[in-house]
C-alpha cells in the first residue's frame, strides 16, 4: 500500500482553525460539548499545544463553579474532557466529578435486558424506554473503559465492556457487519433499521480506542476486535470517491456527510497500511470540508432514530455542529500520529 500524503504543517493549521471555531461556540454541559472537546483533547495530545488544554480548562472550571447539572447517559461525555485534564493537571477536582459521573452510570443510569444502558438524554420532555442507541458507546462505554483503567477500577471497566459487548449483541447487523442506529427492546425491532454513518462512527471509533485499552489476553479483546474488523470491512466497501461515506451508509441516494465520515476514517488509520488508499481519500475529502474559519461543514444536526430513510435524508446540514468539531479534529489528531507510529 502506498504510504499516505499530507503535510504535517498543514494539518496543524487545519487543527488550530477548528480548535479556534469551536470554542467560539456556546456549549451547555452535554454531548455536544462533550465531542467537541474530546476533539480538543486529542488535538493536544497529537500537537502538543498547551493553549487548546488552556481553553478547555477555563471553559471546565467556569462550568464546574455551578456543580454538575442533572447527568444522562449522553451528558457524561463531557468526562473524557475531564479524565484529560486530570491525566495533565493531576488536579483532583477533575477526577472526583469524572467519578460522579461514572457512579451516576453505575448505580442509577436506567437499564434493560443484561444490562445495557437505555439511551437518556439532558431533556425530560424525551423518553425512549428499553431503547439501545450506538451513540451510547461512545458517550458512556469508553468513558467507563477510561476512567476504569485510569483509577485501576474494576467495575466501572467492566461496566464499560458490558456496554461493548451488549451494544454490539442488539446493533451488529450479522448480515452486513455495519451497526444499526437502535434497538426498541420491547417492540424486538431495530425501529427505522437503517446504518446511519454517524451512529456507525460512533461504534467504529469507539472500538478502535478500545483496543488499545483492553489487554489482549482478555476475551472481550477479541470480540471487539473481530466486531470492528468486520465493520470496516463493510464500511471501506461503501465509501464515496469522495472520500466521505453517506448518511445512510448503504444508499448512495442519501446526502454525504462529515462527522460521520470523520469517525469512520479515524478508525481505519488505526489499522494502518492496510487501509490506506482509503484513508487517503478521506483525508482530502474531509479537508474539503473544513471551511477558511474553521466551521466544519456538511455536519448533519442531531438525529434520532427516525421513522424511515427520508427521515435521515431530510436532516439539515447547513450549521456547525460540535460533533462535527471534535469528530473532525480526532481525526485530524490521529492523522498526525501516523508520523509517530510508523506501520
Amino acid at each position: 500500500m502506498p504510504a499516505l500524503q499530507f503535510n504535517d504543517n498543514e494539518i496543524i493549521e487545519i487543527i488550530d482553525r477548528v480548535v479556534d471555531r469551536t470554542f467560539r461556540m456556546d456549549f451547555s454541559w452535554d454531548w455536544p460539548g462533550g465531542v467537541a472537546f474530546y476533539g480538543v483533547c486529542e488535538a493536544y495530545a497529537a500537537t502538543g499545544k498547551a493553549e487548546y488544554l488552556d481553553r478547555l480548562k477555563a471553559w471546565v472550571d467556569e462550568n464546574m463553579e455551578e456543580g454538575l447539572p442533572k447527568l444522562s447517559v449522553n451528558g457524561v461525555s463531557i468526562g473524557h474532557s475531564l479524565l484529560t485534564l486530570y491525566e495533565v493537571t493531576k488536579d483532583e477536582r477533575y477526577i472526583e466529578t469524572a467519578k460522579e459521573m461514572a457512579e451516576y452510570l453505575t448505580h442509577k443510569a436506567v437499564r434493560f435486558g443484561d444490562g445495557i444502558f437505555q439511551h437518556t438524554v439532558n431533556s425530560e420532555a424525551y423518553n425512549f424506554p428499553e431503547q439501545a442507541w450506538v451513540d451510547t458507546m461512545f458517550m458512556a462505554g469508553y468513558f467507563l473503559l477510561r476512567i476504569g483503567k485510569l483509577l485501576d477500577r474494576e467495575d466501572y471497566f467492566a461496566d464499560g465492556l458490558r456496554q461493548y459487548h451488549g451494544h454490539e449483541n442488539v446493533l451488529q447487523d450479522p448480515r452486513t457487519n455495519l451497526y444499526y442506529h437502535g434497538w426498541d427492546n420491547i417492540a424486538g425491532n431495530h425501529m427505522s433499521g437503517v446504518h446511519w454513518a454517524r451512529g456507525n462512527s460512533w461504534a467504529a471509533l469507539t472500538m478502535a480506542r478500545a483496543l488499545d485499552i483492553v489487554p489482549v489476553d482478555l476475551p472481550s479483546f477479541m470480540v471487539i476486535e473481530g466486531s470492528l474488523r468486520d465493520q470496516l470491512s463493510a464500511l471501506v466497501r461503501l465509501q464515496d470517491d469522495s472520500g466521505l461515506w453517506h448518511t445512510i451508509t448503504d444508499d448512495p441516494t442519501s446526502p454525504l456527510e462529515t462527522s460521520g465520515s470523520a469517525g469512520i476514517a479515524a478508525a481505519l488509520l488505526t489499522k494502518g497500511r492496510l487501509y490506506n488508499k482509503y484513508t487517503q481519500k478521506s483525508i482530502d475529502g474531509i479537508v474539503a470540508r473544513i471551511a477558511a474559519d474553521g466551521t466544519v461543514t456538511g455536519v448533519s444536526a442531531g438525529t434520532a432514530v427516525m421513522k424511515d430513510a427520508a427521515g435521515y435524508k431530510g436532516v439539515p446540514d447547513k450549521r456547525i455542529q460540535g460533533w462535527g468539531q471534535g469528530l473532525t479534529l480526532a481525526f485530524l489528531a490521529d492523522v498526525l500520529n501516523v508520523r509517530k507510529n510508523p506501520y
